[in-house]
């Protein structure tokens, strides 16, 4: 980013918005012969805007082993459970219907009798019809438990490898370190690789959910995925990089545990899930609603400006930060309606991202109620 082209790309990069005061985008030039012929990030080199490009084909790897670990380790795990592997059915192809469902999924008794008008069948039969069109849209357990069985085992390995990186980093012990001499902070092989990890899974994730079998909240956490990713590349161009890497140890905290209990709930054990679910929603609060506000965002808005001259990326950093931890109150209210209702109906249902019934569930209800 040592230079740029006339025009909007020069004034896209304009340094006067991203970088502090006196500082440019040749501060950062390393163009030292020896520098040069390496073909890969050096131990101790600046962040670089072209590093970004890394995380998008390593996504295709993070897929790849998203694949072996579902299908090698928790497919065979949850068959040997007592999971059932079937395939989704879908009721006879109706072109009618089926470019109706497109845009609505459980159409009203208005629209139904238009319908069954529209493709010559009863308005029972239509209605047997999205509702087993319905059914074929949602995972079964097996499926779901896979899904999840990789994110816990992604979610607990990059949080070993974040303590495993930041143990020994001076940030780490005292935040000052994230503001002091900024903005001349050199980037560690191991903290590039952690930053390159984190990136590749969100990108993996927002690839992903386009193949995925669909959920409710797919456009949400379509935008979660890619807001994530928005943040840390933002953090990484205008170097904030030590205080980007404390975000995302702290947001790692809570989601193994997640993972975990969704695991114990698809696997029957109740009493597990429940368990491990508070230990979560403890974590949740500790972490979401403790040490990030209180430690990380402090540290951002009153901290840094002891130490750098502000500049515009500077408060639209601070910003985006400001909204995590207003979503983070979001969620957190939402977690404590779910603690409430299990607390009422005693037992931890649908959490946060795992808004829909499995297929199989669906199946049982529909032969109970007819």
């Amino acid at each position: 980013m040592s230079s740029h082209g006339p025009g909007i790309s020069s004034w896209f990069w304009n340094p006067d918005i991203w970088l502090p005061p006196n500082v440019t985008w040749d501060s950062f030039d390393e163009s030292d012969p020896e520098i040069a012929k390496e073909a890969f990030v050096s131990p101790g080199t600046f962040a670089r805007f072209s590093d970004l490009w890394y995380p998008i084909p390593l996504a295709i790897l993070v897929m790849i082993a998203r694949w072996v670990v579902e299908r090698g380790i928790f497919k065979k795990v949850g068959i040997w459970m007592g999971m059932k592997d079937y395939k989704r059915t879908f009721p006879a192809h109706n072109q009618v219907l089926e470019s109706v469902f497109r845009s609505v999924t459980d159409p009203s008794l208005r629209e139904v009798d238009h319908l069954s008008a529209e493709s010559g069948l009863s308005i029972r039969q239509v209605e047997r019809w999205f509702r087993q069109r319905r059914q074929a849209e949602l995972p079964n357990t097996l499926q779901k438990f896979c899904e999840t069985g990789w994110r816990f085992v992604f979610y607990l390995g990059i949080l070993t490898y974040g303590f495993s990186c930041l143990w020994y980093k001076s940030w780490f012990w005292n935040i000052h370190n994230c503001w002091a001499d900024y903005p001349n902070h050199k980037v560690d092989r191991d903290i590039w690789l952690y930053y390159m990890l984190e990136l590749s899974f969100y990108w993996s994730l927002s690839i992903s959910q386009f193949f995925d079998v669909k959920r409710k909240d797919f456009w949400g956490m379509f935008i979660h995925h890619n807001a994530t990713i928005a943040l840390m590349m933002f953090s990484w161009t205008t170097h904030f990089i030590r205080i980007g890497t404390l975000v995302l140890l702290v947001h790692d905290c809570a989601d193994p545990l997640l993972e975990l209990a969704k695991l114990f709930r698809y696997a029957r054990y109740k009493k597990t899930c429940d368990a491990v679910f508070l230990v979560f929603s403890i974590v949740w609060v500790v972490t979401r609603c403790g040490v990030f506000p209180l430690w990380i965002l402090y540290s951002t808005l009153f901290e840094g400006v002891m130490f750098i001259r502000m500049f515009p990326a500077y408060f639209i950093f601070n910003g985006l930060l400001g909204t995590l931890q207003l979503l983070h109150i979001v969620w957190t209210y939402l977690l404590y309606k779910v603690l409430k209702k299990a607390l009422s109906q005693g037992n931890v249902d649908d959490m946060r991202s795992d808004s829909e019934p499995s297929g199989d569930e669906t199946d049982t209800k529909s032969k109970k109620d007819t």
